[in-house]
């Protein structure tokens, strides 16, 4: 019963299971109470804050996500497109607002999610880029400095105060993000090395570690840079479902290098190694031999195949001929790959028709969202 109900609270609150050593010395799974508690009151309780990934605010930002909100969303029709035909929903807002709002209409119901957050570099970006607070506030918090102000830790930049509040930010937003999901749904997220660490905790405390599909590495520049050490030419992409076992894998269209035929107005490709992988490495894979090599079933599968339009016979110089396998390129199609390839460059030039590119110094081009949707949705579409 304890493993039972340790479950459900898993299927609730992934964030609040943790490990613990049983009396054997052996590692148990556990709910962390402290937090589970926390996750159901709409005020800050007291206790310490250890242990697991945590930091200064971190209850507070579960606090945050959780409080409701006295707002409403307002159409602008004469601001719109199309405003009574379109398929489209843009909302302009704070997005921890918008996504307490969402939940009210959208709860279990988004299928895909795509964040690119402030990447916390400190840069003069249009919006907020830079969520360290401030020195004194984080050593008086957290217990950095004791009672008569002496440092108990050396200040560096690798200290906790330059990703607390960027923590808090994404922690509040990712909570009510999970909500949104379908059971077979996911979310994506944009990072660079500054928070990737951080975001990869976040996401393995709120979605469940073992609910990562992917850690793509995204390749956005190209050629020679002024760097010090290393030139720097990539992004990370995190994609998490909300449910593994529900979730359709990744699938992207077959990288075709055979020749492409149409029959009956659908177009195929000409797979024509198959039947030598069944052979054997060393083994022939003409249609003539099929007999001596395979047996008279192999040779009616065969030509019950070519009378439906499963394969074609491709002569060959030696007279005999070899068997092609079609197939559909609308249904071929294999698994993504970890490293993409997206260039910064492509998104300025997709900014520019917006006249927009002289706000963004590495925007996500426009290819990287369509292959992330396509994908989410290939493999699906074949159900």
């Amino acid at each position: 019963m304890t493993s039972q109900n340790i479950d459900k609270i898993a299927d609730l609150f992934p964030n609040c299971i943790t490990e613990t050593i049983d009396e054997k010395g052996n590692l148990k799974r556990a709910v962390n109470f402290d937090l589970l508690r926390q996750m159901l009151s709409d005020e800050i309780i007291e206790g310490d804050e250890a242990y697991e990934f945590t930091w200064v605010g971190k209850k507070a930002a579960i606090v945050e996500a959780n409080k409701p909100i006295r707002k409403t969303l307002r159409p602008c029709p004469e601001e719109s497109v199309d405003w009574d035909t379109t398929e489209n929903l843009y909302i302009e807002g704070d997005n921890l607002e918008v996504l307490k709002l969402l939940q009210e209409s959208y709860l279990g119901k988004v299928k895909m999610i795509y964040v690119d957050p402030p990447y916390n570099t400190g840069n003069d970006f249009v919006y907020a880029d830079d969520f360290r607070i401030a020195s004194d506030e984080w050593e008086i918090e957290s217990g950095a400095v004791d009672e008569e102000g002496n440092r108990m830790i050396k200040n560096t930049n690798s200290n906790g105060r330059f990703h607390s509040d960027w923590c808090s930010m994404m922690y509040s937003r990712l909570l009510l993000a999970r909500n949104l999901l379908t059971d077979d749904g996911a979310i994506f997220i944009s990072i660079d090395d500054n928070e990737q660490t951080n975001i990869k905790n976040l996401c393995n405390e709120i979605y469940g570690e073992e609910n990562k599909v992917a850690e793509f590495v995204v390749i956005r520049a190209e050629g020679g840079g002024m760097a010090k050490q290393v030139i720097k030419g990539h992004d990370y992409l995190y994609v998490y479902a909300k449910n593994v076992a529900k979730f359709i894998p990744l699938g992207k269209p077959k990288d075709v290098r055979g020749k492409i035929v149409e029959r009956n107005g659908e177009r195929y490709w000409i797979q024509e190694d198959w039947l030598r992988k069944e052979f054997g490495k060393y083994g022939n894979c003409h249609y003539e031999e099929i007999l001596e090599y395979k047996g008279q079933e192999k040779l009616d599968e065969i030509n019950a195949g070519l009378a439906n339009d499963q394969y074609m016979l491709i002569p060959k110089s030696n007279g005999m001929n070899i068997v092609g396998k079609l197939r559909n390129l609308k249904e071929d199609s294999s698994k993504f790959y970890s490293v993409l390839k997206h260039l910064s460059s492509n998104g300025i030039v997709d900014l520019r028709a917006l006249n927009m590119d002289k706000y963004f110094s590495y925007p996500k081009p426009v290819s990287l969202i369509s292959e992330m949707v396509s994908g989410l949705t290939l493999f699906s579409r074949k159900k």
